[in-house]
């Protein structure tokens, strides 16, 4: 999904993801799973969007890629590298058409970006993408939101967002197991002293477990392990177990060695 209008605003309106904690879980996971040294890895964050997750990866030192089809996310992400300096690559690719001039040690997709795909048959291309690209042994870890999160969380909801950058509303509108959300934002300019208004449509599909289990087989991938992508990521190594309030489940998958 190529964001537009939302990445002028998307930091300003995600600053409750806690991306420090969130890698640190990911370095966790792979200090945990995979199987050969990690020191100096190189990892793959397939969906990077801003590069806020790609920014605290490189700070505990893997060799980062970060790749998204959206220049407008990927060029808030070169401003953030030209501040901290970090050896990061960008990549404008379609995630579905991944093309690596290497293998990679560990991919990670987070924070639902699976569930923007139109179908499974595009989720599955994705997976079978990455494992294509994936060293032997190598990790995929991702993230989705689940059914319970899209039924009752989302919903047909609104919600209301107030900073001194921007006002947005976000109203969602729930279609079988599909979201259908439409931000409005308003933000001031300053020089004129009056307010701009911009739109942005998005749209997340979630699936049952079953379903992204076996597309995880059919990409030629093992499952190690399932959690609560969101609960206790203060503690990384406190991993939760999957339950029925999940709202996204973290899956971590390995290519099988040689």
């Amino acid at each position: 999904m190529e964001y537009l209008n939302f990445a002028e605003f998307y930091d300003t309106l995600t600053q409750n993801v806690e991306y420090p904690k969130r890698a640190g879980r990911i370095d966790f996971l792979i200090q945990k799973y995979l199987q050969t040294d990690t020191e100096g890895r190189l990892l793959l964050d397939l969906a990077c969007g801003s590069g806020s997750l790609s920014e605290e990866l490189a700070k505990l030192n893997y060799d980062v890629i970060g790749v998204d089809n959206s220049p407008a996310m990927l060029n808030q992400a070169m401003l953030k590298k030209l501040k901290s300096n970090l050896p990061i690559q960008y990549l404008c690719q379609d995630m579905k058409e991944l093309d690596m001039f290497g293998t990679m040690d560990i991919t990670v997709c987070m924070l639902d970006s699976l569930n923007h795909l139109k179908n499974p048959d595009e989720i599955q291309q994705v997976m079978n993408k990455v494992s294509l690209f994936a060293q032997p042994g190598g990790l995929f870890i991702f993230d989705m939101n689940t059914l319970y999160k899209h039924h009752e969380i989302l919903n047909n909801k609104i919600f209301l967002y107030d900073t001194e950058q921007v006002f947005c509303t976000w109203e969602n509108r729930l279609h079988g197991d599909t979201v259908e959300m439409q931000l409005t934002f308003f933000a001031h300019d300053t020089e004129s002293d009056s307010y701009y208004r911009s739109d942005e449509f998005i749209t997340e599909t979630a699936y049952p477990v079953s379903d992204i289990e076996s597309m995880i087989q059919k990409a030629g991938l093992h499952l190690l392990a399932e959690f609560d992508a969101d609960k206790n990521l203060a503690v990384p190594e406190l991993l939760a177990p999957v339950s029925e309030t999940t709202e996204r489940i973290l899956f971590v998958t390995q290519k099988p060695l040689i």
